[in-house]
């Protein structure tokens, strides 16, 4: 029987082959509309639930891509030396390693074989990881350790979608009950962010301002980014 790591690869390799992440280039007014509203509300949540200054917050990424999630936080002011990140799969990896400063770690394989210590970061980020994990026992797991590396104080930062993607059966949405319960001592702070895809790509053809007017449906949005704080 295949793990669940070997599963998740074998996911990627299909959308690679489809070409689908052609669909993520910031030269398309969707995907950068998208971006900068996620910025904004992250910043907000970053402000209301950390104490210090963001470049003394060490931050460990669980599925880090080709690093564009950290730089993004590097923009916004985190130290690189207070960055980590964790990739799967080594061909994103050596794009991470890459692409990000030299100050940055980049942790490769299965994050829940990695040897980090309990209380060790102030936040613990995951975006649009857990979608990719159709097996509930292997999220449980995983949520666990990002639970147990989060120091007292801070949280798990989470930025998934909520709805199946009736299109894809290789992802599944992950719904706020479903967050609650990967992590029943957190405290959330949930705000729903994201026009629907299907709809911001069709709106945004037509002119990229229509991105906002949309997104003021808070039923027309399909992701959750959340503050999942420890005590």
């Amino acid at each position: 029987m295949k793990l669940e790591t070997e599963k998740v690869a074998e996911r990627y390799a299909r959308r690679a082959a489809l070409g689908s992440e052609e669909r993520y280039s910031m030269l398309n007014p969707a995907v950068w509309q998208g971006v900068q509203e996620r910025q904004r509300v992250l910043s907000k949540l970053l402000a209301q639930h950390t104490d210090n200054p963001l470049n003394q917050l060490r931050l460990l990424e669980i599925g880090c891509g080709s690093g564009g999630n950290l730089l993004e936080l590097l923009r916004m002011g985190f130290s690189p030396d207070n960055l980590v990140g964790n990739e799967l799969l080594p061909g994103r990896a050596a794009l991470a390693r890459h692409n990000l400063p030299t100050a940055c770690a980049v942790l490769e394989g299965d994050a829940t074989a990695l040897d980090i210590a309990d209380d060790s970061f102030d936040i613990v980020y995951q975006s649009t990881v857990f979608t990719s994990l159709l097996d509930d026992d292997f999220q449980a797991k995983l949520a666990s350790h990002m639970w147990n590396w989060v120091r007292p104080g801070g949280g798990v930062l989470w930025y998934d979608f909520v709805y199946n993607n009736p299109n894809n059966p290789d992802v599944r949405g992950v719904g706020i009950k479903r967050i609650q319960e990967l992590f029943p001592e957190g405290r959330l702070d949930i705000r729903r962010v994201t026009l629907a895809p299907p709809i911001s790509r069709r709106v945004c053809k037509l002119h990229p301002s229509l991105y906002t007017v949309f997104n003021a449906f808070p039923f027309l949005r399909t992701h959750a980014l959340v503050w999942v704080g420890k005590r």
